[in-house]
């Protein structure tokens, strides 16, 4: 395997699943852990990862969708799943960006719904299902991870409100506090929380405990969480303390 795609794999096991030892590095690549050392050198030299005793953690920040809609799939159609079967027909729902979201469209289809979404691969999504009243929210472009933020789609929030919002996360903290990589997202996500009568996080067992630079919400702000796994004990605690359902997708509660 050519250095190249080693690195690209690398940096792709550490974004999806959080820190990694060399060993298991070593074992997912079929090289050997001299290998795989030196290869985190390289991308660590090259500001991508951060080595750690052991292993290596990926530097936070930006993924483009494409790359992050193939990872955990049957995970996040889970989460999709459970959270559909929330949804009554005649309601409006707000659905933010990220491959979960995406996910949560797809369980849509033949349902009569108004859809509400700054998501493009939400609107593409949708954009043909003639049972469902969709809004694209304005904005500037981010093509890499197809969404729309900016003070134009914060304004389309300030004059909406709808019956649910499903956020997605880069992760969340043992305190419950819900972040995010990424600054100009904030904003839109905030709004998005402002113009909903029910707030649910959809997060996936990678997400617990998440990283993050930037605060999105408490929880407080939340109504409920749907996840594939059992939360870790500290942020269970924080969300039920809060009042938040934490619900597992395939039981009856978590």
């Amino acid at each position: 395997m050519l250095a190249e795609r080693r690195h690209q794999l690398i940096l792709r096991a550490l974004r999806s699943g959080g820190p990694a030892a060399v060993t298991d590095l070593s074992g997912q690549l079929g090289v050997s852990p001299a290998t795989i050392r030196r290869d985190l050198v390289k991308l660590e030299e090259d500001g991508l990862l951060t080595r750690v005793h052991g292993g290596a953690v990926a530097e936070e920040g930006d993924q483009p969708f494409a790359e992050v809609a193939e990872v955990r799939v049957a995970e996040k159609d889970a989460i999709a799943e459970r959270a559909a079967a929330m949804i009554t027909d005649g309601q409006s729902v707000l659905l933010d960006i990220g491959t979960t979201a995406y996910r949560l469209a797809r369980q849509l289809h033949g349902r009569r719904l108004a859809v509400i979404t700054s998501n493009l691969v939400v609107y593409e999504e949708l954009a043909d299902d003639e049972g469902i009243e969709l809004v694209l929210l304005g904005g500037t472009v981010r093509r890499e991870y197809r969404s729309l933020v900016g003070f134009l789609t914060e304004d389309n929030l300030r004059q909406l409100h709808a019956d649910w919002l499903f956020l997605g996360t880069s992760g969340v903290r043992p305190g419950g506090q819900v972040m995010d990589t990424t600054v100009v997202e904030v904003p839109v996500k905030r709004a998005m929380i402002r113009a909903a009568g029910r707030v649910v996080l959809l997060a996936d067992a990678a997400k617990f405990p998440g990283h993050g630079m930037a605060k999105v919400c408490g929880p407080g702000e939340l109504d409920a969480v749907v996840t594939n796994e059992p939360v870790d004990p500290a942020t269970r605690t924080s969300l039920e303390e809060a009042g938040v359902d934490v619900v597992v997708a395939g039981k009856a509660r978590a």
